[in-house]
């Protein structure tokens, strides 16, 4: 398997399939990268290198008891891209993974970044306050931590079986293999990383970030996100990035990567196409 150690000596584990302009994924939480397998797989095939890492404290990466907020997984990020030695990236980010790309360039600026991309992304800010009035109440992420305390697998298989891919919704069955993939997967996150992650993912203000995008951006929501709602999340980010284009999915769940893996491998390629043409 390939590491990168990054400066606290944290072990962050990658795959990197194929060859061409590099591609990143950053996954969600509590997943690792191999949620992201359907799209590398047919981005590795169609003239690209598709690189997808464990973020730190989840999948093969080291569990550190510190690091498990924004500006960290931002700078892992930057450690595997400086590795690498990667030039004219896309970062492509999912959920949890978009706040990380967009940290990234908030923190690390566009020297070696061609494109963005935002899945299912939680900027701007997830969380409701006096500023952000339409946001998630807090107290729908404090019964995500208390989940995670009582019987974190139990909370897993709930979210699988439910919201994540909307299989809670009339007419929606998602097979009984994605939802123990995304159970396996969140369970092979440290429990620390995954429980603080939370925060940094719910509670982390990217305004100021996405203000700071300066390279062609595709955010990609479904409008019936029930973990990260449209409103909140894909719709307030483009209106934040400088000629963002906004795709909507009509009546998409949140883990499109899965759900809708055909349409998003295509729309990724496409856009990756027009940097390239």
């Amino acid at each position: 398997m390939s590491f990168v150690t990054t400066a606290d000596g944290t072990r962050i584990h990658y795959k990197d399939w194929g060859a061409g302009r590099p591609v990143v994924l950053s996954h969600g939480w509590p997943l690792n990268a191999d949620s992201w397998e359907a799209q590398q797989l047919f981005l590795a095939s169609h003239g690209y290198r598709a690189i997808a890492h464990d973020r730190r404290g989840h999948g093969r990466s080291t569990q550190t008891w510190n690091g498990n907020e924004m500006d960290t997984y931002a700078d892992d990020l930057a450690a595997l891209i400086d590795h690498l030695d990667l030039r004219e990236v896309t970062l492509v980010g999912f959920s949890t993974g978009g706040g990380e790309i967009t940290r990234y360039l908030g923190r690390h600026g566009s020297a070696r970044v061609a494109q963005a991309v935002l899945v299912s992304a939680v900027p701007p800010l997830m969380l409701q306050g006096p500023d952000n009035p339409g946001g998630v109440p807090l107290e729908v992420f404090d019964g995500i931590r208390a989940g995670s305390l009582a019987d974190r697998s139990q909370l897993y298989r709930d979210l699988a079986d439910g919201p994540f891919f909307g299989n809670n919704r009339p007419g929606t069955e998602i097979s009984e293999g994605i939802r123990q993939a995304f159970w396996l997967q969140s369970m092979a996150a440290g429990h620390r990383n995954a429980y603080e992650s939370i925060a940094a993912f719910s509670a982390t203000d990217f305004r100021d970030d996405l203000a700071r995008f300066d390279v062609p951006t595709l955010v990609i929501h479904g409008d019936d996100d029930q973990v990260v709602p449209f409103e909140v999340g894909g719709r307030a980010s483009a209106e934040l990035v400088k000629d963002a284009r906004l795709l909507v999915y009509p009546n998409a769940p949140h883990g499109i990567t899965d759900t809708h893996k055909d349409q998003l491998g295509a729309d990724l390629l496409a856009f990756l196409q027009e940097y390239d043409a």
